[in-house]
């Protein structure tokens, strides 16, 4: 039971409000600013959650998945237009081939140091495969995020074990919001900013993005465009038959359309903010959902998997990024989309003000929902 049960709905929908409203406003104060105001979020709901006050699963939250984040993606990206953006775009491609690498040998070290194999019962009898489908789960979820988590979760045959499965779930969200965080205070700790090549590409574009001119008509007409292309993608996906191109098929057509159409696109003023207040509201409903009563009792040594896995690939990503020249900002950006994909990627750019890193984010992660499932499948086979 918790204070807000969760078939209030309105009640649930205003706790996410409050805590995305209360982050910006914290986020003015000194240590705020440090914080970030994505960070105070993912904390305060996943405190709100676990306290009680908010339960860790609701339709809500299922409200806030299915309808806000699609809307997101053109909301970030009405001004991406392609001309402009190939440099940024090469290079984050690079920053997260290098992150899904550091996912992958993260996923190697922590199965040869760790017995998983009677970890959880799955279908088959085999132990070795028992962990090769953890190390094929983990790796697909931290090079492409959910999406690839449920469908490696079919393949692997751990969706069949319900404990285990919602123990995996609990931890994988948990560490999603605080790995989320962790990247977000990474740009402010001066020691490591200073080691590595300084982001210099994004002061023109973030000027841009802030024209005046906002309006009630400007920010209709974004709204009703944004959903228009979740509406048109959807369509597309139908038709042919392939819903798991959804995010790849509403990026695309926001692509062309701000390429081809700058200066109708540029009318859609305050899309980006809006995007900016709803991607906050994202982040809380993200972080209700890490449990960390059902993690530490079900599958502690879950905890450690992670742990060692995400470690490496931060180490990996922070040495073979500074090796190549890569900013911090790129580098945060791709990790992000690895770890928890091409939604909150975007979202994070945004809030930290790296406005020209939005549409490589997107772009990286969507690329991650085909590499994440590739790679996890891979695993599964190779050490099964």
């Amino acid at each position: 039971m918790t204070l807000i049960p969760a078939d209030n709905h309105f009640a649930l929908m205003a706790a996410l409000f409050v805590i995305a409203g209360a982050s910006f406003l914290a986020e003015r104060t000194r240590v705020g600013a440090h914080l970030t105001g994505a960070v105070i979020a993912i904390l305060t709901a996943i405190a709100a959650a676990n306290l009680k006050i908010i339960p860790h699963a609701a339709p809500a939250f299922d409200f806030v998945f299915s309808y806000f984040v699609p809307v997101l993606i053109p909301l970030f990206l009405f001004r991406a237009n392609l001309r402009h953006m190939i440099f940024e775009t090469t290079r984050m491609t690079i920053a997260f081939l290098v992150a899904s690498a550091g996912t992958i040998a993260g996923v190697l070290i922590a199965v040869a140091v760790l017995d998983l194999s009677a970890l959880a019962p799955m279908a088959e009898t085999d132990p070795a495969l028992r962990e090769a489908g953890m190390a094929g789960l983990f790796a697909s979820t931290y090079i492409g995020g959910s999406v690839n988590y449920a469908a490696l979760g079919e393949i692997t045959g751990l969706r069949t074990d319900a404990s285990f499965f919602s123990a995996a779930t609990a931890t994988d969200n948990l560490f999603s919001a605080l790995f989320l965080s962790v990247l977000a205070l990474l740009p402010g700790w001066n020691w490591l900013a200073k080691r590595f090549t300084q982001h210099e590409h994004g002061e023109a574009t973030a000027e841009a993005q802030h024209d005046n001119g906002i309006s009630a008509a400007s920010l209709t007409l974004a709204l009703a465009a944004a959903i228009s292309f979740v509406a048109i993608g959807d369509a597309i996906t139908s038709a042919i038959g392939m819903p798991s191109l959804r995010y790849a098929t509403i990026t695309v057509l926001v692509l062309i359309a701000a390429t081809a159409f700058p200066e109708w696109m540029a009318k859609l003023r305050g899309g980006f903010e809006l995007g900016v207040g709803l991607a906050f509201v994202f982040f809380a409903a993200i972080a209700a959902g890490a449990d960390l009563v059902a993690m530490i009792q079900i599958a502690p040594l879950l905890v450690v998997l992670v742990v060692i896995l995400l470690s490496v690939h931060l180490l990996v990503l922070l040495s073979a990024g500074r090796l190549l020249k890569l900013t911090l900002p790129e580098l945060v950006t791709a990790s992000n989309a690895a770890v928890l994909g091409a939604t909150t990627a975007p979202a994070l750019a945004a809030a930290r003000g790296w406005h020209d890193l939005v549409t490589p984010g997107v772009l990286v992660g969507v690329l991650g929902y085909a590499l994440g499932t590739f790679a996890g499948t891979a695993l599964f086979h190779l050490l099964g």
